[in-house]
C-alpha cells in the first residue's frame, strides 16, 4: 500500500487535487470530513468541545456550530491548540481505522489540512502541496461567501508558505485555471505516484541519474525531507543521519541523487530498520553490502544500503555503524570537500573520467585510495572531528 499526503492551505485548491486523485482509483482519506465525523451529535468528540468551549457552541437541535467553534477556536493561539488537542487524536485514530480497511495494492491519498501542524508528513513517501498566493485564495473564499476578515484569520491561523514548501516533494501551483491544476495533477498521478507505488510494492530502485549537472538549490532541501523520513522510521536505531557527498557541497556539479547517511550502533540495527525504511519508501539493496575498503580489514567497511522508490527524487541511504573507518571518512570526505576547492575540481575530473568507462565506481577508486590518505592527513592537521 502507497500512502501519500496531500495538504494545502484553505483555498489553495486541496480539494480539486483530492477529487482528480479519486478519479485515477485513489482512495481519499479527507481529514475535514473525518474531522466533521467525530464530532457529530452524541460523540465523544462533542461532548468533549463543550466542555472546553461552552455550551453556546451547539445549535438548538445539539449539532456543533462550527462559526460559533470558529469564532472562540481562532481567536488566539492558546484556544486552538485546545482545539487540535481535542480533534486531532480523534481525527487520527478514525483515519487508521479507515485505511486498515483498504486493499494492499491501494493508493491511499490523506488529505490533511494541518499535516504541517500536526508533524506528520515524514510518515508519507510522498507529500504533495497545494499552493497558490493568500490574494488569490481570500478572493476564493470570499466568492464562497466567506468575510474577508474571517478568511484571512482562518489564513493567519494555518501554517506559512514557507513551512509548507519545505514538507513538499511536490508543489502544485494553482495560481492559474482549475483546469491547469487537474491536468498537473493527472500528470503527477500517472508518471509519479503510480510509478512509486509500484516501485514500493515491488521493492524496486529508481533509476538514477547517469550523468552530473550543475549545483542544484533545492538539493539540501530535499535531503532535509529524506533526512526526516529516515529519523522518524529508524527510531532510536538511528544515531544521527547526515547529507554526504556531492550534492552536499554547494556549488559542486553532481548527479541528480541524493545521498545521506544513516549512524547505527551496529549491523543487526541496520538490518533492523529494512522494514521501517522500506515502509517510507526506502527499499534495501542486497546487491552491495560494502565499502570498498582502505584498510587491511575489510570487515570494517561493510553497511547496508537504500535507494529511493521515488522516481522523481533518486537518492541513497548507506547506512553505517558509528566509529566505523567508513562512516568516519563519509563525514571526512564532505567536509574535506567544502573546505577546499582544488580537491573539488580534482574530484570533478575523476568522475568526468569514470563516467565514460564501463564501471564508473571502479573507475574512480585510483583516485580515491590517494583522496583517503590526503583527506586524513587534513583532518590531522585541521583538527577535523566528525
Amino acid at each position: 500500500m502507497l500512502r501519500i499526503g496531500l495538504t494545502g492551505g484553505i483555498g489553495a485548491g486541496k480539494s480539486t487535487v483530492s477529487a482528480v486523485f479519486s478519479e485515477c482509483g485513489g482512495v481519499i482519506v479527507d481529514g475535514d470530513v473525518i474531522a466533521r465525523e467525530v464530532v457529530e451529535p452524541g460523540t465523544e468528540g462533542l461532548k468533549q468541545l463543550v466542555e472546553a468551549f461552552g455550551e453556546d457552541i451547539l445549535l438548538p437541535h445539539g449539532a456543533l456550530n462550527r462559526p460559533a467553534l470558529a469564532a472562540k477556536a481562532f481567536r488566539d493561539d492558546k484556544s486552538r491548540a485546545l482545539l487540535n488537542e481535542i480533534v486531532h487524536p480523534l481525527v487520527g485514530k478514525r483515519r487508521e481505522e479507515i485505511i486498515a480497511a483498504v486493499s494492499e495494492d491501494t493508493v491511499v491519498v490523506e488529505d490533511i489540512p494541518l499535516l504541517v501542524e500536526t508533524g506528520m508528513a515524514p510518515l508519507f513517501p510522498l507529500v504533495v502541496v497545494v499552493t497558490a498566493p493568500v490574494e488569490t485564495r481570500v478572493a476564493r473564499l470570499i466568492k464562497r461567501g466567506m468575510d474577508e476578515a474571517d478568511a484571512r484569520a482562518r489564513i493567519a491561523a494555518q501554517a506559512t508558505e514557507e513551512q509548507r514548501r519545505a514538507i513538499a516533494d511536490v508543489l502544485l501551483d494553482n495560481s492559474g485555471s482549475q483546469g491547469e491544476l487537474v491536468e498537473k495533477a493527472r500528470d503527477l498521478w500517472y508518471n509519479r505516484v503510480l510509478p512509486l507505488a509500484h516501485n514500493i510494492r515491488t521493492r524496486t530502485c529508481a533509476k538514477l541519474a547517469r550523468e552530473l549537472t550543475p549545483y542544484r538549490p533545492t538539493w539540501p532541501e530535499d535531503a532535509a525531507r529524506i533526512i526526516k523520513r529516515v529519523e522518524m522510521a529508524g527510531g532510536a536505531k538511528v544515531l544521527r543521519v547526515d547529507h554526504i557527498g556531492s550534492t552536499a557541497v554547494v556549488g559542486m556539479d553532481a548527479k541528480d541523487v541524493i545521498d545521506v547517511q544513516a549512524t547505527v550502533a551496529s549491523l543487526e540495527d541496520a538490518d533492523a530498520l529494512a522494514e521501517p525504511l522500506a515502509g517510507v519508501g526506502f527499499p534495501r539493496r542486497d546487491d552491495i553490502t560494502a565499502d570498498v575498503a582502505h584498510t587491511d580489514d575489510p570487515r570494517v567497511w561493510r553497511k547496508r544500503l537504500h535507494c529511493a522508490a521515488d522516481p522523481g527524487r533518486p537518492a541513497n541511504i548507506h547506512i553505517r555503524v558509528d566509529g566505523w573507518p567508513n562512516q568516519q571518512f563519509a563525514l571526512l570526505f564532505t567536509d574535506w570537500l567544502r573546505a577546499n576547492p582544488g580537491v573539488r575540481e580534482e574530484y570533478l575530473k575523476a568522475k568526468r573520467h569514470a563516467l565514460s568507462t564501463v564501471d564508473y565506481v571502479q573507475a574512480k577508486e585510483p583516485w580515491f585510495l590517494d583522496a583517503y590518505r590526503r583527506a586524513w592527513e587534513w583532518a590531522s592537521t585541521t583538527g577535523w572531528r566528525a
